[in-house]
């Protein structure tokens, strides 16, 4: 079941992607995003990745660009996408694919409800959640990394819902970025 919900899954973003390709705009820039390729810092290449904006700095840190979206957020004891973070996880997954030398770590955490145990394990299976995601999109496996943290790294340090959504995440870490 979780095998067909993954391809599933998969098959979405891929139709998602495939239709925001054929949205809108003009021959003239879509000619262009499609020869320009560049390279930054590290050899990454921005193939691929462009948005159409006139943004000169590294792709991950475009804030027009999905790519600067780096946090993933979870509902409470799950370990499923939301459906607003499929773009965001399209976008890292087709980066990678076009960058083999990039890599990233996939850095899952949990609120501190229930046990140490449970958390690390749960916190795990959110960031391999994330990891097949990116698989599906092109990432190979030695591109991605995943730690589970459990509730050892919270961002928020309070003891309610505000605080505990922001704790249930998972982080990309592009280390040589």
């Amino acid at each position: 079941m979780k095998m067909y919900q993954n391809l599933v899954m998969g098959l979405l973003l891929s139709t998602a992607l495939a239709g925001c390709s054929m949205l809108g705009g003009d021959d003239k820039s879509a000619s262009s995003e499609g020869s320009s390729s560049g390279s930054v810092a590290g050899g990454a290449s921005t193939s691929g990745v462009s948005d159409g904006s006139s943004f000169s700095g590294h792709p991950l840190d475009n804030p027009s660009s999905p790519l600067s979206t780096k946090v993933i957020y979870f509902a409470f004891d799950s370990s499923v996408v939301e459906a607003q973070y499929e773009a965001v996880l399209a976008a890292h997954g087709a980066y990678l694919a076009a960058n083999p030398s990039v890599s990233v770590i996939l850095e899952g955490h949990a609120d501190e409800r229930g046990t140490r145990e449970y958390n690390v394990a749960l916190s795990e299976k959110r960031a391999k959640t994330v990891q097949n995601l990116l698989s599906l999109q092109g990432a190979a496996s030695n591109q991605t990394e995943v730690v589970a943290l459990g509730e050892e790294k919270p961002v928020a340090m309070g003891h309610d819902e505000s605080a505990w959504r922001l704790n249930r995440r998972v982080e990309l870490i592009y280390p040589a970025h």
